[in-house]
């Protein structure tokens, strides 16, 4: 067995071979290695039929039972498995290489059991990583660093392009842990950053290999090479076939993907990139080869519309990894020995400067780096940390960066939120994306919709307007007449069509027009196409509703109005006294009003006007008469009959003034306020005696407490019997309880209180 605190590399173990003799062995020996075969992992196409989804499925089972027997072995078996097991790291390798990255897990089958699967492998596979990664797990078991690295480099156990494989899939939610393994990696064996030198050669060629496959040639250090004869005969962009454009795309975004991922976990490499003058090949690619993939997308014609927005998809997502992998490297090179306060500080701002300074020529990377991190904030940076730096180049850089935003024909829209965390942060959404929208990007596993600058990265730009103008109509016209006076042939309905696109801006308009490139669904539109024609809206006069329609002064519907009826203020020769003496229209409501006193139950019938009264009109022979005889609710008992009628009043103000019927009235006041009794309460009377109203409520509940059995309580009598005639036990209770409980109001309860403290002694008594 292993000795206590003796790395692996120098352990001796006794075992018992074939023929059962015993014999001494290293604890790293290839006869200790378990008889396994691990079986390779193999991806799931997006149209799989059943019968591979269950291949699927149960080759996964057994990798993963595979893994998980291989994480459970003690620490001298687990290497004696890595090492000497050709068919486990051929397992790792193929999940690495085939295993879905994030912006292909859209594509793989969603059912429960596939994502489990896909789900556990990956966890598995990571932590298998992490464990050969690790050469101390305890202070038991562990391998002398020297020795773990040269284990993981002469067996391959790790490589560069392993490495960044491991950043892409395992980068989202474990960068730390990442970090650390790699870092320990190199750490551990430093021959890994030769590696990486040599690796850069093959990087660079890849930005050449994707511009030469578009038809293109880059200004970097390729391009001092002479021409080839049959560098003419190579396909454009548009040109080539789709599957070959599908292809390049799916290429870039790998590549952009990956270097942004292995940098961002591991920013120590950035010193091997920047001193490789990657930063300049990279800027040079973006100027040349991303303009001219989205051009070719937008003028491209793909019968599937959904691959169509999957490439543009893809190309958003690749052009943001470029400029963060950019941005990556000014950061970790320059501006953080900056910040950091280090040696040569002047030396690391001189280089920033003249970073930003070869930018200058590259138009576009420079507009779409500087809207995801302004170049300006970087500068006034420089300025506070150092103060006496030459403030003339600055202002040339910055004028600069102007000057390309107006050659580019874009306006500038500063970000909403720090770029440096903006760029790993996004949402997870499943919005599907259309052509003209260029503000969703892929993560790991899902979208992330970025908002404010890098939703700006778009070409050809999109408005934030909506269906909603936030123009006047008279802003509109002139918009319209500016565009129109560039290019009269365009007619006013595309024209507004294209405004309401790009946010009614007219240089976004003219240059995208004069580019070709607009959105694609304006480009199918008609270029003389007419404005269209606005439907009368509908009258308001005739819409509303009013309770003075049709009268003598509706002037909306009235062509003539009788001006004599209309006045302001008082009539003239008429006097106020006048007007108050005029009684007229007392007159004639008394005369209405006097109709109504005549209340008549029956009438009754002379002989000769039966006949008259049975020919009228008034007759209807479909009348139903079967309630007239018997009065329904009359006679109920519920206080006063309905058969007896209230007498007809006469409002006040149309009675006359004399006394007669002033004396009359009189007479019949005295008769309502006679006394009624008490058992039959008028029900005309307004007010009632209050006291009444109270004797009756004491009643009631006195009979209610009877009716319960409930004891009244008896009368407080605190005032007793005059003086010297001796008072009852009655009266003593009663002023006792007054005197305990008069200072539980207003008086605070002082006198408790006081009794309190003196019963304490705190009150001399």
């Amino acid at each position: 067995m292993a000795c206590a605190r003796v790395p692996l590399d120098e352990q001796q173990v006794t075992e018992r071979d074939a023929l059962g003799k015993e014999r001494s062995l290293p604890a790293l020996h290839p006869d200790r290695k378990e008889e396994r075969l691990f079986v390779p992992y193999v991806p799931l196409s997006a149209n799989a039929c059943p019968a591979e989804v269950e291949e699927f499925l149960e080759r996964g089972r057994f990798i993963l039972e595979d893994l998980e027997w291989l994480l459970a072995l003690p620490h001298d078996k687990f290497w004696c498995q890595v090492v000497f097991d050709r068919s486990l790291q051929n397992c790792l390798d193929s999940y690495v290489r085939h295993a879905p990255r994030g912006l292909d897990l859209a594509s793989v089958p969603s059912s429960p059991a596939v994502v489990e699967t896909q789900r556990s492998l990956h966890r598995a596979i990571f932590l298998a990583f992490l464990r050969m990664a690790t050469h101390k797990e305890s202070k038991d078991n562990f391998i002398t660093p020297a020795v773990f690295g040269e284990i993981l480099y002469e067996n391959f156990l790790f490589d560069v392009p392993k490495m960044m494989d491991l950043c892409v899939l395992f980068g989202k939610g474990n960068a730390p842990l990442l970090h650390k393994m790699i870092e320990n990696i190199f750490t551990q064996q430093p021959s890994y950053y030769r590696d990486l030198d040599d690796t850069m050669p093959t990087i660079l060629e890849v930005f050449d290999t994707i511009t030469g496959k578009c038809g293109l040639r880059c200004d970097g250090a390729a391009a001092a090479e002479p021409m080839k004869l049959n560098a003419h005969k190579h396909a454009s962009a548009i040109s080539m076939t789709q599957q070959d454009f599908v292809e390049i795309v799916l290429y870039l975004c790998d590549m952009s993907s990956t270097l942004h991922a292995f940098l961002s976990v591991f920013p120590a490499a950035c010193a091997t990139f920047h001193s490789s003058s990657f930063l300049c090949r990279l800027t040079s690619f973006y100027e040349i080869v991303v303009p001219d993939l989205e051009k070719a997308s937008t003028k491209r014609t793909f019968e599937d519309k959904s691959l169509q927005e999957d490439v543009w998809c893809r190309l958003s997502h690749s052009r943001r990894r470029l400029l963060e992998t950019a941005h990556l490297l000014l950061h970790h090179t320059c501006l953080q020995p900056i910040l950091e306060g280090v040696e040569n500080t002047q030396t690391f701002a001189e280089e920033l400067l003249q970073h930003f300074t070869s930018f200058l020529s590259e138009k576009r990377f420079l507009c779409d780096y500087d809207e995801l991190f302004p170049i300006a904030d970087d500068v006034s940076l420089l300025q506070q940390a150092l103060p006496a730096i030459d403030e003339t180049r600055t202002s040339y850089l910055l004028q600069g960066v102007q000057s390309a935003w107006d050659s580019v024909g874009r306006r500038k829209h500063r970000a909403t939120a720090s770029s440096s965390q903006s760029a790993n942060q996004g949402a997870a959404g499943g919005a599907s994306l259309s052509i003209g929208q260029r503000d969703v990007w892929e993560a790991e596993g899902g979208r992330e919709s970025p908002g404010g600058a890098e939703a700006m990265l778009d070409a050809p730009r999109r408005g934030s307007n909506g269906d909603i103008c936030p123009v006047s109509e008279a802003e509109l016209e002139s918009l319209v007449s500016c565009i129109r006076d560039l290019l009269p042939d365009l007619g006013e309905g595309f024209l507004l069509a294209c405004l309401r696109e790009y946010g009614y801006d007219s240089e976004v308009v003219i240059n995208n027009i004069l580019e070709a490139r607009l959105a694609p669904h304006l480009d199918v539109l008609d270029r003389a196409m007419p404005r269209p024609v606005k439907e009368a809206l509908p009258s308001v006069l005739n819409s509303r509703s009013n309770v003075f329609d049709d009268d003598e002064f509706d002037v909306f519907r009235r062509d003539r109005v009788d001006m004599t009826r209309v006045w302001k203020g008082r009539r003239k020769g008429e006097s106020a006294q006048e007007l108050l003496n005029d009684k007229q229209h007392i007159s004639e409501q008394r005369e209405r009003y006097q109709a109504y006193q005549t209340v008549v139950d029956e009438v009754e019938l002379q002989a000769g006007d039966a006949a008259s009264y049975g020919t009228g009109d008034d007759y209807d022979d479909e009348y139903d008469d079967t309630y007239d005889a018997s009065q329904v609710g009359a006679n109920d008992l519920d206080g006063d009959s309905l058969l007896n009628r209230r007498p007809f009043t006469l409002p006040r103000v149309l009675q006359r003034a004399n006394k007669a019927e002033e004396m009359e009235d009189n007479n019949e006041q005295e008769e309502d306020q006679r006394p009624q009794p008490q058992s039959n309460v008028n029900r005309e009377q307004f007010i009632q005696d209050p006291a009444l109203l109270r004797e009756r409520a004491e009643a009631r509940r006195a009979a209610m407490q009877e009716r319960k059995g409930i004891r009244p309580d008896r009368p407080s009598n605190v005032v007793g019997r005059p003086k010297g005639q001796g008072q009852t036990a009655d009266t003593f209770l009663d002023r006792r309880k007054k005197e305990a409980n008069k200072g539980r109001g207003a008086n605070h309860n002082r006198r408790n209180m006081a009794d309190r403290k003196r019963n304490k002694g705190m009150i001399p008594s």
